[in-house]
């Protein structure tokens, strides 16, 4: 059973899954499915029209939050904009203070929000995705799986799998961290690194450099995901920074 708190807000046709928590002052629209056990703290809205100055009110859409998912105060998720559509959040997020999905994102399972990033419509991001405060997101970029994106980034270009980003659309190195708590083999992350390299430090066009090092073969699934991502997406894909320092280099290749 779903506990609502005083003043909080369901609109009739709403949908809650079993042990929700909605808190006080929330709003839940009729446009929002809860999974099982998501909790919704004051202020946040789910299920909102679009920030889109063409959307017509009347259009039959949703905002989808997966089990276990926690929206903090004032997150807001808007609704997708085309009749049938889906705003899309995975299962077990957690979403902090402030932070906002537009319309028609689609998010994966384990992703982290800090406080006040945003993100405009149709991104993408990938499950275990880690993004600090503030950042910024541009309409239709993507972010891979177990990407992490540092606090106040500018990101205009899709972002591959297993890296860290930071600033105005700069790879920085792989996110070796989020790659170990996930319990990656030594063999996996070694494959991931040399990828990294091929793809970033030999030159050229990545997305060129990607798809013959995928054509060459490459054992894990971890390492084919990594490399097919770049054959994706409309906004292109970022690059490391130019000058990459002896450190910087250390880091990216270090066990």
């Amino acid at each position: 059973m779903a506990k609502i708190h005083p003043t909080a807000i369901i609109e009739d046709g709403a949908e809650l899954g079993e042990d929700c928590v909605v808190h006080a002052h929330a709003v839940i629209t009729r446009h929002a499915r809860l999974g099982d056990g998501v909790v919704v703290h004051p202020g946040a809205v789910v299920g909102g029209d679009p920030q889109d100055l063409k959307f017509d009110p009347a259009v039959d859409s949703r905002a989808r939050i997966g089990s276990r998912t926690v929206l903090r105060e004032n997150v807001t998720v808007n609704r997708a904009t085309a009749a049938g559509g889906e705003t899309v959040i995975g299962a077990d997020c957690y979403f902090m203070t402030c932070a906002h999905v537009a319309h028609d994102c689609v998010l994966g399972d384990h992703v982290v929000l800090v406080n006040n990033v945003m993100m405009a419509g149709h991104v993408h991001l990938g499950s275990f995705a880690f993004i600090g405060g503030g950042a910024g997101f541009h309409q239709f970029t993507r972010v891979g799986e177990s990407a992490m994106i540092g606090g106040l980034a500018r990101i205009s270009l899709d972002i591959p799998p297993f890296v860290m980003a930071a600033e105005r659309d700069e790879v920085v190195g792989l996110n070796l961290v989020g790659l170990k708590r996930r319990n990656f083999s030594r063999e996996v992350i070694a494959e991931l690194k040399d990828c990294f390299r091929e793809v970033y430090f030999d030159g050229g066009n990545i997305r060129l450099r990607a798809q013959e090092v995928l054509g060459r073969g490459v054992k894990s699934p971890e390492a084919r995901r990594f490399l097919e991502f770049f054959s994706g997406g409309r906004r292109g894909v970022a690059r490391a920074r130019r000058i990459w320092s002896t450190e910087q280099e250390a880091s990216a290749e270090a066990p």
